[in-house]
């Protein structure tokens, strides 16, 4: 049976007015180990059943690894399909790592000559030269390569980007970068997009370096580290927007393999005054946890509202 309805939309950087049921996830194949020179591998995507593979890649490019001690890491051996993106990270150093994606960009539409045109979303770019989520010493976002969308993955396109004939024979015109909004436009309306997408791997002992908050957009500050949680014990993880808690914020949890069962097993919970959300885990395994808030408080002075997301792949272990 498809279950098509999800509790949250992550496909922002996909469609800026379409909702698509879509989970940005990177699973890693292991959270806890030990030893020297140790590899994970590591699978990044979207999809609509959760840490299944069905709709697209999250570009390689977007992904970001810091150390245990903050420092910015690498990935190796990484490869590209068409519904996933596969890399490797070698441990060198024991403690924490954070392996995560980010993206922010801005989507809308203006009118030009009467005529409407869109900003970014399907087929749109990142902005040229902002800085990568390390902030200095950390690459900046690379704009998509010809044929592919300015989004964290998807479909190919023809070339150019542009769509081909759509309803009616009829060719849509390819969306504009932000930057390239002409000066004469009118009816300019921006939204800012803010995702990040994450997990955590630890080699041997617990660090927390790499929890530091960036005071920037929507972050996940543990309460318990989330490389030391069990099934039947509560786990409490605080909520940020722009450095201060966020009250009132609905979160979704989903256990893994939610394709082979008629009970999605969906926790639905909201955060405190203070911005902690606890969840107290039903079973082992992999979960999925994710939550989305709206405001008005763009960076960016000519966008009228922001659209953040947040998502975090945990492995619950057996106690």
């Amino acid at each position: 049976m498809q279950r098509w309805a999800r509790p949250l939309l992550l496909a922002a950087l996909l469609a800026p007015t379409a909702a698509l049921a879509d989970h940005s996830f990177i699973l890693p194949s292991n959270t806890n180990v030990s030893g020297t020179n140790t590899m994970v591998t590591f699978d990044a995507a979207g999809s609509e059943h959760v840490f299944f593979f069905d709709h697209r890649p999250i570009q390689l490019a977007a992904i970001r690894i810091w150390k245990p001690d903050g420092t910015p890491g690498e990935s190796v051996n990484g490869v590209q399909g068409r519904f996933r993106s596969v890399f490797d990270v070698k441990l060198d150093q024991p403690g924490t790592w954070k392996v995560a994606a980010e993206q922010k960009m801005i989507t809308g539409s203006f009118k030009l000559n009467g005529e409407e045109r869109r900003v970014g979303g399907r087929g749109g770019a990142p902005r040229a030269g902002q800085p990568g989520p390390g902030g200095p010493g950390q690459p900046g976002e690379a704009r998509p390569a010809s044929g592919q969308r300015g989004s964290e993955g998807g479909e190919p396109r023809g070339p150019g980007g542009a769509r081909g004939p759509g309803e009616g024979g009829a060719r849509r015109m390819p969306p504009v970068a932000f930057e390239d909004i002409p000066a004469e436009a009118t009816d300019v309306h921006l939204t800012e997009i803010a995702n990040r997408v994450e997990t955590f791997v630890t080699l041997g002992a617990p660090t927390t370096t790499i929890f530091k908050p960036t005071g920037k957009g929507m972050e996940l500050e543990p309460v318990t580290h989330p490389n030391a949680i069990a099934a039947g014990e509560t786990a409490r993880f605080r909520f940020l927007i722009d450095g201060k808690p966020a009250a009132g914020l609905k979160v979704t949890v989903v256990p893994g393999g939610d394709r082979y069962r008629e009970d999605v097993g969906t926790i639905e919970l909201a955060t405190g005054a203070d911005g902690v959300v606890a969840v107290t885990w039903p079973h082992a395994g992999m979960y999925w946890l994710g939550a989305e808030a709206t405001d008005d408080n763009p960076s960016e002075k000519r966008a009228e509202a922001r659209r953040m997301s947040y998502a975090a792949t945990f492995e619950v272990m057996t106690p």
